[in-house]
């Protein structure tokens, strides 16, 4: 592939997506990867809509399969239940566990959502040396991108090029924008303005519990800073 646009944890945010989208178009890239979570959000239904049409492959993320799973146990995941079609669901039963491409420049690619071994592990700028070659010494790939922590980053560590688009929906960057990818021959990373003080009032008449958690995230993005040491004290369990 000459060109390839790299988005993920897009979480139901459908005015940041379309913004995404109409860059995306313009850049006429052979591919889009998504990396997870796409509809787990405020906006699922527009979500789907603007995803199903599309010229991509979808990885899926531990929020994508925490709706196929049908959990219910508190009220936000009865509210996203509800919020999902059985045609939406059909949609994301489709994704891909991980998704390997070809990339002019790059080489092989391997697209993960938390990792090439789980949809829940947290890799970050800042993941020590031996575990990125623990899950990366089960795949061939020399590049790989994850996702789940919303933060954006390209690092070379431990022969790896360890490689995070960022997040569309509810970036963790200290700053408003919707953040993604374009990758061929090398790596762009992207980040796109979008109206968040109209797109809150919209979250905010969505109906979702909790629904200022959310909020107040896209008002005031976290620091990556917070997000990296929280992420790094997690013990992955397998």
């Amino acid at each position: 592939m000459r060109k390839v646009a790299v988005i993920a944890d897009v979480h139901g945010n459908a005015p940041a997506f379309a913004a995404v989208l109409e860059q995306i178009e313009r850049e006429q890239p052979d591919l889009i990867v998504s990396c997870g979570d796409l509809t787990w959000g405020p906006l699922p239904e527009e979500t789907y809509e603007l995803a199903r049409g599309l010229e991509a492959r979808f990885v899926r993320g531990n929020a994508d399969r925490t709706v196929l799973e049908r959990v219910s146990e508190t009220e936000r995941e009865q509210w996203m239940q509800g919020h999902h079609s059985d045609e939406m669901r059909e949609f994301l039963g489709g994704f891909e566990e991980n998704v390997v491409v070809e990339v002019d420049g790059l080489g092989p690619v391997r697209f993960c959502h938390g990792s090439p071994r789980s949809d829940e592990e947290c890799v970050t700028p800042e993941t020590p040396d031996e575990r990125v070659r623990e899950f990366s010494a089960e795949v061939d790939e020399r590049v790989i991108v994850t996702a789940h922590v919303h933060i954006q980053f390209d690092r070379e560590v431990a022969g790896i090029r360890s490689l995070n688009a960022g997040s569309v929906g509810l970036p963790y960057e200290g700053r408003r924008g919707a953040y993604w990818a374009l990758f061929g021959p090398d790596v762009e990373l992207r980040r796109t303005e979008y109206d968040v003080d109209a797109t809150v009032e919209r979250v905010r008449a969505s109906g979702q519990p909790d629904v200022e958690q959310i909020v107040e995230m896209m008002l005031v993005p976290p620091e990556p800073r917070e997000v990296i040491d929280h992420a790094e004290k997690l013990v992955f369990a397998g």
